[in-house]
């Protein structure tokens, strides 16, 4: 069973490292995939968040520091150093890296991880934004396969423990914001 789940990985694996391979989506990939490049996005959403999103909305800024900071600390210091599964582009000879390959490990995907958790996270607090959120996320977390630097399984792995953290830190804000509403209603 793991040698058939393992050829179903490689063949997605190919198919985005090798089958859609092209110099487009080289820069597409590589440009989505550099957290530098989403700051300004980033510094945007938490703005708007804490002035108009209210008693919900500064919460939301808190809550996703937090939320990204125990993601990142989970799957980088906890999980990869415990399953310390290679990437593809240090395991397999023939992989196809645009950006190089670093020597850290493959599993968890932390940049599926964390945006994952972040999508689920404001889609609890702000679902309008469901769409917008996930396909961010999506399209990142392919940008890491395509580069090949992570097997689909990492990415399937980041997404679901993302998706799991992103849950119970919004249910945290919902249920502060929750408590703040009623000790407010109390004293007036």
């Amino acid at each position: 069973m793991a040698d058939f789940l393992y050829s179903v990985d490689l063949t997605i694996f190919y198919f985005f490292n090798h089958t859609i391979s092209a110099p487009f989506l080289d820069k597409f990939f590589s440009l989505i995939t550099n957290v530098n490049n989403w700051y300004i996005a980033y510094v945007i959403l938490l703005g708007v968040s804490f002035v108009k999103g209210g008693t919900r909305g500064k919460l939301a800024v808190l809550g996703v520091i937090l939320l990204i900071a125990a993601t990142d600390q989970t799957g980088y210091k906890l999980l990869k150093e415990f399953f310390e599964r290679l990437r593809p582009c240090n395991s397999l000879s023939d992989v196809i890296i645009p950006l190089g390959c670093n020597g850290t490990f493959s599993f968890p995907s932390n940049h599926a991880l964390n945006n994952f958790a972040a999508a689920m996270f404001f889609y609890r607090l702000f679902p309008n934004l469901k769409w917008m959120l996930f396909v961010t996320a999506t399209l990142i977390s392919i940008s890491r396969v395509y580069l090949g630097l992570h097997y689909p399984s990492d990415i399937l792995g980041g997404a679901i423990i993302g998706l799991a953290f992103g849950y119970l830190f919004a249910a945290g804000v919902l249920y502060l914001e929750k408590y703040l509403n009623q000790r407010k209603k109390i004293g007036t």
